[in-house]
C-alpha cells in the first residue's frame, strides 16, 4: 500500500510524488508513466466516459463524494482515471493491491482515510486495483469506508464485476465501463508521446509503417503501446537512428511485423481461407489462417460470429454439435477475452474443420427463401389456423375445418397424417439430408418420417 498526495501538503507518512502514479515523475521514469493523463481532457478515448455532465466529469469538476467501479480491458485508462481524481480534486491518494492487500491493510488504510478526514478535512481516493482478485471478506471490509464516505473508493476490473464483486459494494458504487482503444486511440498515444516534452520530445521520428505495426501489437492497451514505443526508440538510439523505422521496431519487440489490414483485403482474404479451409477439413491450414488473424490484432469477435456461421452453413446436422462448440467459443470470447480466448478459438476452429460436413442447412433455406420471393406462398391451410379465439370454429379454422387438426402426439409414433404446407407448396422439397456423419440417422428418419406426415 502507498500514498499519493493530491494538492497542497502531503499526508504524514505520504511520500510526494511515489508510486507509479505520483504527480512528478522523474526522466528515468517508464515512458508509460511519463505520459500518464494528468486531466480528464489529456485521456484519449472513453469519450462516454469525458463527455459533458457524466458521472465522471461530475466527480472530479463537481468534487462531489461518489465511489467508482471501473470496468474494462488492460491498458484502457482505470489507473490513470483514479489518480486524475484524485489530482484534480485535491485528495489523497492511497492504492491498495489485490494481489498482496489482506483484510488488514484495507482496514488500516480506511482508518487512515478517517483519521485523516477527521484531522485535517482532506479526502482520500482509494484505489484497489484487480479488486476482483479480493476474497468476499476483502470486500466486505471496504464497505465501511464507503458507506460512511471516509474514502472516495475507486475499485478497477477486468473481469465482469457482476460475477465478481459483492453485491453490496456494487450497489454503492457507480459502475462506468470502459473500452478497448481504437487504433486511432492508440495511434494518437503513440504521437503525443513522439511531441511532448514528458515523452521523447520530437527527438525521434517514427515511419508510417512502424507506427502501424507498435498500434497492432498494443491491442488496444495505451500502456503496452508506449512500452513499445520505449523499447523502438531505445533501439533506435543505440544504433545511430534518428527516426524508428520497421525493422528497427521489429527488432525492439522481438515480433515481426504481419502483413494484414483490418480494413482491406487482407482482412478478406485471410477470413475466406480461413472459412474455406475448414470447409475443406484441413485443420492445420486453418488455424495458420486462425493465427495469422491473431497476430494482426483481428477482432477475435468477428472470428468467432464467422465460426458460429460456419457450423450451421457448412456443417449443419451432419455434427450437431458444431454449433453449440461454435457459440460456447464465441460466449467465451466475451467473457474471458484475449488473449486467452484464442484457446477456446482454436478448439472450436479444430472441432468445425474435423466435423462431417453437410450443406443441407443452407441449401434447404436458400431453396425454401427462393420459394417465397418467387411468390410461392398460399394460404396457411384452415385446419392449422389459429382456433382460441371465439367464432374461429364458425370461419371453418382448427377444429372447424372440413378435416380438423389431428395433434400429433395423439397419431401412432407422434407423427400424424396430415397436410401442413399451403396447397401450392405439397410437392415442395426443401431439405435433403446427406449421408454424411449423424445427417445419415437424420436422414433415415426423415425419409420416413415423410412419407407418414404426406401418406405417401
Amino acid at each position: 500500500m502507498f500514498e499519493i498526495p493530491g494538492a497542497g501538503q502531503p499526508a504524514p507518512g505520504a511520500v510526494p510524488g511515489s508510486g507509479s502514479l505520483g504527480a512528478n515523475t522523474h526522466a528515468s521514469a517508464p515512458l508509460a508513466v511519463r505520459m500518464r493523463p494528468r486531466t480528464i481532457d489529456e485521456l484519449v478515448g472513453q469519450q462516454q466516459l469525458r463527455a459533458a455532465g457524466s458521472p465522471l466529469r461530475r466527480l472530479i469538476e463537481g468534487d462531489q463524494s461518489m465511489s467508482l467501479l471501473l470496468w474494462g480491458p488492460p491498458g484502457t485508462g482505470k489507473t490513470t482515471i483514479a489518480a486524475i481524481v484524485s489530482q484534480q480534486t485535491s485528495r489523497r491518494f492511497v492504492e491498495v493491491s489485490a494481489v498482496s492487500a489482506g483484510v488488514k491493510e484495507v482496514r488500516a488504510a480506511i482508518d487512515g482515510a478517517r483519521a485523516e478526514l477527521v484531522r485535517t478535512g482532506q479526502e482520500t481516493v482509494l484505489f484497489v486495483d484487480e479488486v476482483h482478485r479480493f476474497s468476499k471478506a476483502q470486500q466486505d471490509a471496504l464497505l465501511p469506508g464507503v458507506e460512511n464516505r471516509w474514502v472516495t473508493l475507486i475499485a478497477a476490473t477486468t473481469e465482469n464485476p457482476f460475477f465478481s464483486v459483492i453485491s453490496p459494494l456494487l450497489s454503492r458504487s457507480l459502475l462506468l465501463r470502459l473500452q478497448s482503444l481504437t487504433d486511432d486511440d492508440v495511434a494518437e498515444v503513440i504521437d503525443l508521446a513522439l511531441t511532448d516534452e514528458r515523452g521523447l520530445g520530437g527527438e525521434t521520428g517514427l515511419d508510417d509503417d512502424a507506427r502501424a505495426h507498435l498500434v497492432r501489437l498494443a491491442g488496444g492497451d495505451a500502456r503496452r503501446a508506449l512500452t513499445y514505443l520505449e523499447a523502438a526508440a531505445g533501439a533506435a538510439a543505440s544504433t545511430g537512428l534518428d527516426t524508428i523505422d520497421l525493422a528497427t521496431a521489429e527488432t525492439a519487440v522481438d515480433q515481426a511485423a504481419v502483413r494484414y489490414d483490418r480494413q482491406g483485403d487482407q482482412h478478406y482474404d485471410v477470413i475466406s481461407a480461413f472459412i474455406k479451409s475448414i470447409r475443406g477439413s484441413d485443420v492445420d491450414a486453418a488455424l495458420h489462417y486462425l493465427a495469422r488473424m491473431i497476430e494482426a490484432g483481428e477482432d477475435p469477435r468477428f472470428i468467432a460470429r464467422r465460426l458460429v456461421i460456419s457450423a450451421s452453413e457448412d456443417i449443419g446436422l451432419a455434427d450437431p454439435t458444431a454449433l453449440p462448440t461454435a457459440v460456447a467459443a464465441a460466449q467465451a470470447v466475451q467473457l474471458i477475452g484475449m488473449p486467452e480466448a484464442r484457446l477456446n478459438l482454436a478448439q472450436a476452429t479444430i472441432a468445425l474443420a474435423v466435423a462431417a460436413k453437410s450443406n443441407a442447412v443452407t441449401t434447404a433455406i436458400d431453396a425454401a427463401q427462393a420459394d417465397v420471393r418467387a411468390g410461392r406462398i398460399g394460404q396457411v391451410p384452415p385446419h392449422l389456423r389459429d382456433g382460441h379465439y371465439p367464432g374461429a370454429a364458425r370461419l371453418g379454422h382448427a377444429s372447424g375445418a372440413a378435416k380438423p387438426y389431428v395433434y400429433s402426439h395423439d397419431a401412432p409414433y407422434g407423427i400424424a397424417e396430415q397436410q401442413y404446407a399451403p396447397d401450392e407448396l405439397t410437392d415442395a422439397t426443401y431439405y435433403r439430408p446427406t449421408a454424411l456423419g449423424a445427417e445419415a440417422a437424420v436422414k433415415e428418419r426423415w425419409e420416413r418420417v415423410r412419407r407418414i406426415v404426406r401418406g405417401l
